[in-house]
């Protein structure tokens, strides 16, 4: 079973598909693009831009199951222009926190949009909390 999360803080297309779900300990959001949820345009015409924008999207996404990035395990970016990864990564790297989640990032046609970004949170404990299952080196 799942719960429906949305909110009015993020954007909404009419397509056929929720902004998350919520599944046991797990919230699945779904893509979120560079769109201002307060203008419906897309937030810049940057890669820097437009990936501030998608994060800020899943971030109220999250906010409203009452999660934070912090709680975000894996992370799929669809870059439109794969020269664009630099300023992509390093704008990532500026919102998100350490240890950072676990990543995917590939090119594709995803149409006027600069990037497209999905997410698994997991509701329990945010990145770093528990590291009693932590293995590193010193393992193998």
């Amino acid at each position: 079973m799942s719960t429906i999360i949305h909110t009015e803080l993020a954007p909404a297309f009419p397509l056929p598909f929720s902004q998350a779900l919520r599944a046991g300990d797990f919230v699945y959001v779904s893509g979120q693009v560079g769109v201002d949820p307060s203008t419906r345009v897309v937030a810049g015409a940057t890669i820097e831009e437009q990936t501030v924008q998608c994060l800020r999207n899943i971030e109220r996404i999250l906010q409203a199951a009452g999660l934070t990035l912090d709680h975000v395990v894996k992370m799929n970016a669809f870059l439109s222009k794969m020269e664009d990864f630099p300023g992509y990564n390093k704008t990532y790297e500026s919102v998100m926190s350490r240890p950072f989640p676990t990543r995917t990032s590939i090119g594709c046609l995803i149409g006027d949009y600069l990037i497209e970004i999905d997410a698994i949170a997991y509701a329990p404990t945010r990145r770093g909390e528990d590291t009693s299952d932590v293995k590193g080196d010193e393992a193998l």
